[in-house]
């Protein structure tokens, strides 16, 4: 599926200081119009995603921000680091939270707007292998999602060649080393706290419903 982002580039530069790092701008995906089936969707409102969609602007900018600031600190600037407070420890810990929450919740967002139900083909396959079937795959991952502060994964695990679900309490908390995100679902109340309240199961059998399982296979390959 076509992203439809735009991305702006800083160019390197010689100045005083030496050669200035390069970064690409980000900017937020637009899923109305990109995927617009996540606006009508079961049990998650349209309300819902518009206020879920302002937050995630919140990331990319914050990603951008801090990725901006770090190509302006000095050499000197960047060799600053120090355990207690320094600026580029603020800004390195401010880039994995705005990135990590750009990313989980594009992930995200993708694997919504599809009709639920179970997965076939190749993921259908993987899931039975590895949890010996589709029923104990949602059970663990209901589960895993009901116990996270954040989010749940669903990955493949290349050293382990096979899936695993993981717990992501913070917008930092990635997916294991070599691991590849299929399936994210954030279970932070804003999710879900316009619709159901503080009631997170009902939230994920909303999110099971609108599950696109498509998306969630075209990861796998």
């Amino acid at each position: 599926m076509e992203r439809d982002r735009k991305e702006l580039k800083y160019p390197s530069e010689k100045t005083d200081l030496g050669e200035i790092m390069t970064f690409e701008k980000r900017t937020a995906i637009d899923f109305v119009h990109v995927k617009p089936s996540v606006m009508k969707m079961v049990g998650i409102s349209e309300l819902t995603m518009s206020e879920h969609f302002k937050l995630y602007n919140g990331y990319v900018n914050k990603y951008n921000e801090c990725m901006e600031k770090i190509a302006g600190l000095s050499n000197d600037g960047v060799k600053a680091g120090q355990i207690t407070y320094s600026d580029i420890r603020s800004l390195k810990m401010g880039l994995s939270f705005g990135l990590g929450g750009m990313i989980n919740h594009e992930v995200y967002f993708h694997n919504l707007g599809g009709s639920g139900g179970k997965p076939s083909g190749a993921l259908l396959s993987q899931i039975e292998k590895d949890f010996g079937s589709y029923e104990r795959f949602e059970a663990e991952f209901r589960g895993t999602a009901m116990a996270a502060r954040g989010w749940a994964f669903l990955c493949y695990q290349y050293d382990l060649k096979r899936l695993i679900i993981v717990i992501g309490d913070d917008q930092s908390t990635f997916p294991p080393q070599n691991s590849k995100l299929l399936l994210a679902c954030d279970v932070y109340e804003h999710a879900y706290y316009i619709d159901h309240k503080t009631a997170r199961a009902a939230y994920l059998d909303a999110f099971f419903k609108n599950v696109d399982w498509t998306d969630v296979e075209g990861r796998l390959k």
